[in-house]
């Protein structure tokens, strides 16, 4: 079964929970459930109930006797005034906002799909019928808190996941790679190699590295400054503290506006720490006067970015506060871009190859939002040079890269490099040409 089948039975399986859990709690206010990478998840008030994940069994049981009646799944459209008598009669105030959302945007109509007894607001697309959901294929897994719309201001719901495969033998599969993944842990390696350490009195997101730890960051660091340095990158070091300013002018402030870490001092000082380091980097360029003949200019620079995440998002070494990055920038004339992207592509593939992650990849050709072009700075013919350009050295270099909408940064497409770990989950590793 391809991926956007898969994901349909995934979404399928979100709307038969929330139709087991109304006939379990029928005092239950839903607000939204969406398939996601390996499942699905539904955010739920259960209001003055208490829901244990003891409780997921029953659920589950329930949702079983559900799928085993053949349950059709058939779509209506409701004009938006009737949608809004009907959340409002049933109590759904979740559902109610989401509709007074669509009719702010002047949606006349909204899609709602009905399995069994369960009646949800759904732009869908779902299966024709719970027999497509093979006996045995999915599970529910655990529950979260997620606040309404992920504002932290708003009401705490319970999120209850699943897990959903096309058969039993593929969900089977992923518990075993989850045991795998379990012993490969690297908060668990961490602690028994002794290679990093987090304290409470400094924070969570914020790592300690031992000794052991620093000696593979060190050898790491060595081998990617050897090959930059092949390929004609001079080292530089900014300051991690810079003025406000410095990023409204390079548009960071408005993209990174609620991660940016303030740092203020009873001398009226006011600074942000830097959540990149392309900006510094354009001030060391912007230092003197350039000839066109000093071009290209190559700077590497291996030093922390920090972002403001959310609390409840940290953990690990897989989302943090500070991250080292090893960051690199050319300025360059027009005329040199393209090289320099190839240049740019070779150092990924020498420095990645050495680590027998090459091969085991693919790449995304990150562009813009084309409904949505106020998201993004430059001119409409700039981004289409940009663009066109990393296609044609995508088609050149035998990259394949294939092309994901709306995943550009903000000032420019890029080249994103996806690698699969040892149990083949995918991570996009930081090291990307960006135009």
């Amino acid at each position: 079964m391809d991926n956007n089948n898969l994901e349909i039975i995934r979404h399928s399986l979100s709307h038969v929970m929330a139709a087991a859990i109304q006939e379990l709690y029928p005092e239950a206010k839903f607000a939204i459930g969406p398939a996601i990478e390996n499942g699905f998840y539904y955010d739920i008030d259960f209001g003055d109930k208490k829901i244990l994940e003891e409780d997921l069994q029953q659920i589950e049981k329930k949702m079983s006797r559900l799928i085993k009646q053949n349950l059709k799944f058939e779509q209506t459209d409701l004009e938006i005034n009737k949608a809004i008598a009907q959340a409002t009669t049933e109590g759904q105030s979740y559902k109610l906002e989401l509709i007074n959302d669509l009719k702010n945007s002047e949606e006349k109509t909204v899609s709602f799909y009905s399995c069994g007894k369960f009646n949800d607001l759904c732009c869908g697309p779902h299966i024709d019928n719970t027999n497509k959901i093979k006996p045995g294929s999915f599970k529910l897994t655990r529950l979260a808190g997620a606040y309404w719309r992920g504002d932290e201001h708003n009401k705490m719901l319970t999120r209850v996941y699943g897990v959903g495969f096309e058969t039993k033998e593929e969900l089977d599969k992923y518990f075993e790679i989850l045991k795998e993944t379990e012993k490969r842990n690297h908060r668990k390696l961490g602690k028994e190699l002794d290679l990093f350490v987090s304290s409470d009195l400094i924070g969570s997101g914020l790592p300690l590295f031992t000794p052991k730890g620093v000696i593979i960051i060190d050898e790491l660091k060595k081998h990617i400054e050897t090959v930059c340095r092949n390929y004609g990158f001079q080292k530089v070091s900014a300051p991690s503290l810079a003025k406000i300013e410095l990023f409204e002018i390079s548009g960071h402030a408005k993209k990174f506006g609620d991660e940016l870490f303030r740092v203020t001092s009873d001398k009226k000082h006011e600074f942000v720490l830097k959540p990149v380091q392309c900006p510094h980097h354009t001030q060391i360029y912007a230092s003197r006067t350039r000839s066109y003949r000093d071009l290209p200019i190559r700077y590497m620079e291996s030093d922390k970015q920090y972002r403001a995440e959310k609390t409840g998002e940290v953990g690990g070494l897989s989302r943090v506060y500070a991250i080292t990055v090893e960051d690199g920038h050319s300025f360059c004339r027009v005329d040199q871009i393209k090289e320099e992207i190839e240049t740019m592509v070779s150092i990924i593939k020498d420095f990645y190859s050495a680590l027998g992650l090459w091969g085991n990849h693919w790449v995304s050709l990150s562009v813009r939002d084309y409904a949505h072009p106020e998201k993004y700075i430059g001119t409409p013919e700039d981004w289409d040079f940009c663009e066109n350009m990393l296609q044609e050295i995508s088609n050149e270099m035998g990259l394949n890269a294939i092309r994901c909408e709306g995943e550009a940064a903000l000032y420019g497409p890029k080249l994103d490099f996806m690698f699969k770990d040892a149990l083949g989950k995918e991570i996009q590793i930081g090291k990307y040409p960006k135009l």
